[in-house]
């Protein structure tokens, strides 16, 4: 995916890049994006928005994180969660910071035996989710546009527009 931002602001960091914290005047800090919503466009999967966010640990390319809008923290995706959802555009562990995507098709982790069209629900393994239905785990506002293993191994592609859970039973 090469993404290249419709938003202009001068020194966005590339949407898969994942930036260290600055340490400017002997505190962590995440330069001035941090929560900044923006557009890109990919010739190939379209326009998509982005938020930029603090990482956590063992985030992967695609890994589903739920985000704080307090302090823009991630945490990975699992269940009898609450709030807003990303998708993660790289490697972006703790200490670090990045895009994730909000809206538009999204590549993300899915289980084995996802499938197209499916609707989306959280799962036990931390960043990735299923088809499966779990009772208050479903992340609305998701829904699979290609089986797993669509692009690679271990990812499909979802069709996003902000998402998110609640913990309701599912409709």
């Amino acid at each position: 995916m090469a993404y290249v931002p419709h938003t202009p602001h001068l020194g966005l960091p590339p949407i898969a890049a994942t930036l260290p914290a600055s340490t400017a005047a002997g505190r962590s800090t995440p330069g001035p994006w941090l929560g900044q919503i923006i557009q890109a466009q990919d010739p190939v999967y379209g326009v998509g928005e982005f938020i930029y966010l603090a990482g956590v640990a063992t985030t992967g390319v695609g890994s589903w994180v739920l985000y704080n809008p307090d302090d823009w923290s991630t945490v990975l995706l699992g269940l009898d969660m609450i709030g807003s959802v990303a998708v993660a555009m790289s490697a972006n562990v703790a200490s670090q910071f990045g895009w994730y995507q909000i809206k538009g098709k999204a590549i993300g982790k899915a289980l084995v035996g996802f499938l197209d069209n499916a609707n989306v629900y959280a799962t036990a393994t931390a960043g990735s989710v299923d088809d499966a239905v779990v009772a208050g785990d479903r992340v609305k506002n998701a829904k699979g546009a290609s089986a797993v293993g669509v692009p690679s191994a271990g990812l499909a592609e979802f069709e996003i527009d902000r998402p998110y859970v609640d913990d309701a039973l599912a409709a």
